[in-house]
């Protein structure tokens, strides 16, 4: 079960109105369903529409922030907890450590590079936590497709590839979320992991 879930996506609005829609959605049914929500703190773009929204339907809300962009991004003022952190590293560990799965809104590519190290991670075994793209009006139609041609090529296991959650729709993607079995882990890495901590 996610209890907290983590979310990538632009600290821009986009050029389509759906990605705000999506963003205003998003925050709604994260806290509709109880949830909470971890996120990387701002105010700005969908970042902070997701935010807003789930804070008005009565959510919890858990930013992550580097001190560095504190000013720079506006830091959300009226967060349940604002977590300040000295790098941008810390804040995807911080942000991993408090979330149960992740998922990537449409974003650019620190959105991208985000939902990749998590993943990464998932499959090595440094965690067991779900992964997930909100596949919005197509966005990452051709993202999936690469991913696919890199499983087909031999390069990422099948296995990973389908583990890794995609759908348009917020609710489907949390349901999968929410009955997700995580895939055996590259060379059996969880066990020296979970050994070595």
């Amino acid at each position: 079960m996610t209890n907290s879930i983590a979310v990538f996506c632009g600290s821009a609005f986009g050029a389509d109105s759906i990605f705000l829609e999506t963003a205003q959605n998003v925050g709604k049914t994260i806290a509709q369903q109880g949830k909470t929500l971890v996120y990387g703190g701002g105010r700005s773009g969908l970042m902070g529409v997701i935010a807003d929204n789930a804070l008005k339907e009565g959510g919890k809300v858990v930013g992550v922030i580097p001190e560095i962009l504190v000013n720079k991004e506006f830091a959300h003022p009226n967060l349940t907890e604002l977590h300040i952190v000295n790098n941008m590293q810390e804040r995807k560990l911080k942000m991993s450590e408090l979330s149960d799965g992740f998922i990537a809104l449409p974003g650019g590519v620190g959105t991208f590079e985000e939902i990749f190290e998590q993943w990464t991670w998932a499959q090595l075994g440094i965690h067991l936590k779900p992964c997930a793209f909100l596949n919005v009006d197509g966005f990452y139609d051709d993202l999936i497709k690469f991913l696919e041609k890199s499983t087909e090529k031999g390069f990422t296991h099948p296995r990973f590839m389908q583990s890794l959650i995609h759908d348009s729709s917020i609710e489907k993607v949390m349901n999968q979320m929410d009955h997700f079995i995580a895939p055996e882990p590259k060379w059996g890495m969880v066990e020296k992991v979970q050994t070595e901590n």
